[in-house]
């Protein structure tokens, strides 16, 4: 998938693979300006339930949603705009879904 325009990888640097080197998208994030917990939620329910909401309007309109999701898809990370099982899913083989 490709940077959206305007939001390509500085030279020397791609966004292809999932490194922490290819992690230039990091710097334009928007979660940056907010309390990390907000994006690690306590549980499914209650405040986590509503923690959850909260973070992902913040990364609704992020910037670099799309790398920083597939960064998280690649090696497993917490974050990256989707909740666990959501993240669940879209890992899972397109011929299962």
């Amino acid at each position: 998938m490709s940077e959206p325009k305007g939001l390509e990888a500085p030279p020397g640097r791609t966004g292809n693979r999932a490194s922490y080197d290819s992690t230039w998208w990091r710097e334009l994030a928007l979660c940056r300006g907010y309390d990390p917990e907000l994006f690690f939620p306590i549980g499914k329910t209650g405040l986590g339930r509503a923690d959850t909401q909260r973070a992902k309007a913040v990364c609704a309109r992020c910037p670099v949603r799309q790398p920083c999701l597939e960064f998280a898809l690649e090696t497993g990370q917490e974050f990256g705009g989707y909740d666990e099982d959501e993240r669940r899913a879209l890992r899972r083989p397109r011929s299962l879904r």
